[in-house]
């Protein structure tokens, strides 16, 4: 491979979560997001009073947003569900098995003899 063909680009080689600093920092972003949008909710319901049903429609919409900008902003992502690595007896035979019976196959496609076979525990 030439040195110019190569993708200078970072990769992850890590699957480590953002540090809590930055899941704050996020959060905090998201929760003046959701807050600055209330109060023009609020102004479009004042300059909308005449229209009785658009005014209502901005006023309702402007009541959750605090309870939902905290919910937002409090809620932290999930921790990843890790699969602990533990030696499972029965897949490693059935492994072995798999690559006996790979290695042993005949080179015409025909099937080897089958032997019986003892597994001891």
């Amino acid at each position: 491979m030439k040195g110019s063909d190569r993708d200078d680009t970072p990769v992850l080689i890590t699957e480590a979560a953002p540090s809590y600093q930055e899941q704050a920092k996020a959060r905090k972003r998201k929760y003046m997001i959701m807050m600055s949008l209330r109060v023009p909710c609020l102004i479009l319901a004042c300059v909308f009073i005449h229209v009785w049903w658009l005014a209502l429609l901005f006023l309702v919409l402007s009541i959750p947003l605090p309870w939902v900008a905290v919910l937002i902003a409090n809620d932290r992502p999930p921790r990843k569900q890790e699969e602990i690595n533990r030696y499972n007896a029965e897949k490693a035979a059935r492994r072995a098995l798999e690559r006996e019976v790979s290695t042993d196959s005949a080179p015409n496609g025909a099937k080897p003899p089958t032997q019986p076979r003892a597994i001891e525990g």
